[in-house]
């Protein structure tokens, strides 16, 4: 065991000393003149301040819920004979605690790079195309390194403080169990980091559109804007801080949900089995720091998307070869009959999870990007008005849904198979195999991370440039490295939903495995879901419903944070004389207030009733309805978010498309419907969508945590 958590805090510690490396190189860069550095600070003050106020609010309703969980814990195992319940309550406790803050520290970090590396960005593009990447994707390398390692580092140091260094193997295996509060604090804080933030990005991105460019008539990142810093600033709440925290919870909750699937096979593998997923997520993070370094424009006539997928690339392969040593020497050796482990085919595991992250990039891309039919068939149908546009792009997300189920569903096939064969048929050896593959496929989630937050990045690079007046050969690079991280942020979407499909199912598995121990069965019987009996039936039908209110609520509040901008960008046009003309300076700091204020406002009700509805499930209906509720909500959540994300995606690409000249270009009825359509998906591609990826994981971990307290 002490050369495993060797390798993982080995990895972590590389992690840190890269990081410090690549701060260090971007706090040397250059600031920009005067004007450059007024709009960054403002940028910089409106995001501290409202991830400041998003997390007082989030510090209290966890205080509540640590409250809830600590004390059904303690009275659900109270009167278990030979269980000491107040350990139990303690573990969970301290678990929940470190994984809320891990959870928020993810998304301050996310959010701190990004304030700082926009400036330097719209200063280093009149340096040229190289220099500009070079900051933005390093800024968003200390993001992705600093995520996922913090993920890894907190799972490891709490299953070896709970016994995981004790020798004693009932309490190795029994570790597993208890720090699943960590990923349930992780889930609890991205939700609503993922949901305040998506609804301040959309209400500030809605209101400046549709006052400035449809109202107003005056250019996207216009200084005579009022929302402008507002929307700016929502780039980074809701793309950096809330993806951080987002997919900080991702990492952990798979983790453990794996490793709790390694107790099940302990027989076989014994402690490597449980240790097995940290390793494979160490060995990810060792890949991506190699690949963060391919990423290098020469020809800066070239996409810079080119250099992102070629740094992608490499590190996919690094991980396919790491990995064969580590299912070899983790996972080889005999089983308990005295037959080979054929490691080769535990090793298909992690290729199929592989071959998943790549696919969902694929098909992302296609539904999302101008290049391909579907974007294209919504910006035609744009120019015969706004609801032909909307008509077409509802019909593309829903199209968009066919090819990921299909592909999900075989990667879950294909690693359940291979990993039955692997372990001859033993109990849960196909479970554990679609848990390498869920290792597998986030085994790239650094660099992943890294090009998401590049995105943000580089849209505040723009937006500083076109408010500073920069030359057009400075706002021409800028343009390209936005079109790029518009094209990162969509395909990080589709890769977040790909892996939290996969996540869920082996979470589903880690929670049936939970209700055996309870239920005093041995790992490795069979506990049947029977849809048929009423309970199970209404559960799974409540589940359904969740998801389609869940949307509604983000989406509606989104809407209605809106209003408040919308009226006071109209109220300033007509009140403050000379915007219009540039005499006058807008109140911008007002507009990032209210929009503040109204986000965190409308976070609270869709928040509550995530955490609530699974939980009256599982003590009014009972343990085996739970599962039902968990199994069909994570489908419809999985196949809504694809949907939401995709048709989003397409309405504002199918925007940018008659931008760029196409169908009438600029001013044309057909951009006054793209505008439109690209107004009605923002909510559905940076609120609604992204949120249902935290909400089908956090179900996963509140069932687990309250499993104890069902009925």
């Amino acid at each position: 065991m002490t050369v495993y958590f060797g390798i993982i805090y080995g990895v972590v510690i590389i992690s840190a000393l890269v990081i410090i490396y690549l701060a260090k190189y971007i706090f040397k860069q250059d600031k920009g003149n005067k004007k450059m550095q007024e709009i960054s600070e403002a940028i910089k003050e409106g995001a501290m301040a409202f991830l400041k106020r998003q997390y007082r609010t989030i510090t209290l309703i966890a205080f509540i819920v640590l409250i809830i969980i600590t004390g059904s814990d303690y009275f659900a195992n109270k009167s278990k004979e030979g269980v000491d319940a107040f350990s139990i309550a303690w573990h969970t406790g301290i678990a929940f605690v470190t994984g809320a803050f891990c959870s928020a520290i993810s998304g301050y970090i996310g959010m701190y790079m990004t304030v700082n590396c926009n400036v330097r960005t719209a200063e280093g593009a009149r340096k040229g195309l190289n220099k500009a990447l070079q900051i933005a994707f390093r800024g968003g390398t200390i993001t992705g390194l600093a995520v996922t390692s913090l993920s890894l580092l907190g799972v490891s140091t709490l299953f070896l403080i709970f016994g995981g260094a004790s020798g004693d193997d009932a309490l190795i295996k029994e570790a597993p169990s208890l720090i699943v509060g960590f990923g349930f604090g992780a889930s609890l804080v991205a939700l609503f980091a993922q949901l305040g933030g998506g609804i301040y990005t959309k209400a500030a991105d809605v209101g400046a559109d549709l006052v400035g460019k449809v109202e107003a008539g005056i250019p996207e990142d216009d200084p005579r804007n009022p929302a402008v810093i507002a929307d700016l600033v929502g780039d980074n709440v809701g793309d950096c801080a809330g993806r951080g925290a987002d997919l900080f919870e991702s990492t952990a909750a798979e983790n453990i949900g794996a490793m709790i699937l390694g107790v099940a096979l302990y027989p076989v593998f014994g402690v490597k089995g449980i240790l097995f997923p940290l390793v494979a997520r160490a060995l990810g993070i060792l890949a991506s720091i190699v690949g963060i370094f391919f990423v290098n424009i020469k020809d800066e006539s070239k996409d810079p998307m080119i250099e992102l997928n070629k740094g992608y690339g490499i590190t996919t392969i690094i991980v396919l070869i790491l990995l064969i040593f580590n299912v070899k020497y983790m996972l080889g050796g005999t089983l308990p009959n005295g037959n080979e482990i054929n490691y080769w085919l535990l090793y298909g595991c992690a290729v199929t999870g592989i071959a998943l992250g790549y696919a969902f990039v694929v098909l992302t891309n296609y539904y999302t990007s101008c290049d391909h039919r579907p974007v294209q068939e919504i910006a035609k149908s744009c120019e015969t008005g706004p609801a032909t546009n909307i008509i077409t792009g509802i019909s593309i997300g829903m199209e968009s849904t066919t090819l990921p189920v299909l592909l999900i569903s075989a990667a879950i096939f294909a690693s359940y198979k291979l990993g039955e064969a692997a372990l001859g048929g033993i109990a849960n050896s196909g479970l554990y195999g679609t848990a390498i593959a869920t290792m597998g496929m986030l085994s790239t989630c650094a660099f992943v991370l890294a090009m998401d937050t590049f995105g943000p990045i580089t849209d505040n690079a723009g937006g500083i440039a076109e408010m500073s007046g920069a030359p057009e050969k400075v706002r021409l690079i800028t343009d390209r490295l936005d079109a790029c991280g518009n094209t990162t942020k969509a395909l990080t979407k589709g890769y977040a939903v790909g892996s939290a499909a996969l996540a869920t199912f082996l979470l589903f598995s880690a929670y049936l495995d939970e209700v055996k121990k309870i239920l005093g069965k041995p790992l490795d019987s069979w506990f049947s879901v029977d849809i048929g009996k009423p309970e199970v039936f209404i559960a799974a039908f409540i589940g359904v419903m969740l998801v389609f209110l869940f949307s509604s609520t983000a989406i509606r509040a989104v809407g209605r944070a809106a209003q408040y901008i919308i009226v006071e960008v109209r109220r300033q046009f007509k009140e403050i004389p000379g915007i219009m003309e540039g005499t006058a300076k807008p109140d911008y700091a007002s507009c990032v207030d209210i929009v503040t204020k109204g986000a965190l406002k409308e976070m609270i009700v869709p928040g509550i009733i995530v955490i609530a509805v699974p939980i009256l499930v599982g003590v009014l209906l009972g343990k085996e309805a739970a599962a039902g509720f968990l199994m069909i909500s994570t489908i419809a959540g999985v196949v809504m978010a694809l949907f939401l994300n995709n048709s989003g995606g397409a309405w504002d690409n199918a925007k940018k498309y008659i931008e760029l000249g196409n169908m009438g270009g600029k001013g044309s009825e057909a951009h006054k419907a793209g505008v439109v359509g690209d107004t009605v998906g923002d909510p559905f591609k940076d609120t609604a969508g992204p949120s249902l990826h935290v909400l089908i994981k956090l179900i996963s971990t509140i069932t687990l945590v309250f499993v104890a307290l069902f009925r």
